[in-house]
């Protein structure tokens, strides 16, 4: 290795200048040295100072250390292998989620047997007239009130829709089959040229509720007819245990109605004034 060569070149230099220093002092007869300083004879002849040179340079041989041989260094441990990590397990497949079936819209056929039928914006014989259909006129049927009374229909790839009278239809099935369209399910046009009523108020003497209210008057020309009501009154009225719908006409500001106990569901009702144009409100009653 470089550092024990290094430290054998530094011993040698040294012994080879002490070599020389003595041979330089034998060769000159030891000349202004004091042969009694030496620890030899206290004479010295050449041959003496020969040998002595051979003896120190023995000396100095045999009592300088050969150089410690440098540890080797151990080598590092061969880092053992890490350990193979395990995979995971494969997710399972999680379930192919099924959606839910739409259910089919149920549409039925109505011919219409009667030689003249009104159909109208509303559920009702109060409500604006739209057209009328002729005896033999087949409609789809799309939809029911409460009770299958009155039921909405269109004339077949049409998107007008109109409601007629159930029993001037011969159905070529189950009217109660058909969904509850009103009031939820559909909406009287909206006239733009009034106020809803106001001021509404109902007041109760058992059974009778009696409906008030104030509303502005109609412009000459803007009744659909002369002979056509001003309101229609909106109510869901108790009746043998059960809420039924129970629209009214009305000329004045004024209506009653029958509502009977024994109902789970409370009974409302709602106020339109109606024109020509369509219907402005529903004004809500409070219902006493």
């Amino acid at each position: 290795m470089k550092s024990e060569r290094q430290y054998k070149r530094r011993v040698s230099a040294s012994v080879l200048g002490t070599v020389a220093v003595l041979v330089a002092l034998a060769s000159s007869g030891c000349r202004g040295v004091s042969v009694e300083s030496a620890p030899f004879a206290a004479r010295s002849t050449p041959s003496d100072s020969k040998a002595l040179t051979h003896t120190f340079f023995a000396m100095i041989t045999s009592t300088v250390p050969s150089p410690t041989a440098s540890l080797t260094m151990t080598p590092s441990l061969t880092p053992t292998a890490s350990l193979t990590a395990t995979p995971s397990h494969t997710p399972t497949a999680s379930t192919t989620f099924t959606p839910s079936l739409t259910p089919t819209p149920v549409i039925l056929r109505g011919e219409v047997n009667v030689e003249r039928l009104s159909c109208r914006y509303g559920p009702g014989p109060m409500y604006l007239y739209l057209y009328a259909l002729r005896e033999g006129a087949v409609q789809e049927v799309i939809g029911r009130t409460d009770t299958g009374a009155w039921v909405l229909t269109r004339a077949r790839g049409s998107r007008t829709v109109c409601w007629v009278n159930a029993k001037y239809l011969t159905l070529n099935g189950d009217v109660m089959l058909l969904p509850v369209m009103y009031p939820d399910g559909y909406r009287l046009p909206v006239s733009p040229y009034y106020s809803p009523p106001y001021n509404v108020r109902a007041t109760r003497h058992g059974n009778t509720v009696t409906i008030t209210w104030n509303a502005e008057p109609l412009k000459a020309g803007d009744e659909e007819h002369p002979d056509s009501p001003r309101f229609v009154v909106e109510t869901w009225v108790c009746r043998d245990g059960r809420v039924v719908f129970t629209p009214l006409a009305a000329y004045d500001t004024i209506v009653t109605v029958t509502d009977e106990p024994g109902c789970a569901k409370p009974s409302r009702g709602r106020v339109f004034l109606a024109e020509k144009h369509g219907y402005a409100g529903p004004a809500e009653i409070p219902w006493p």
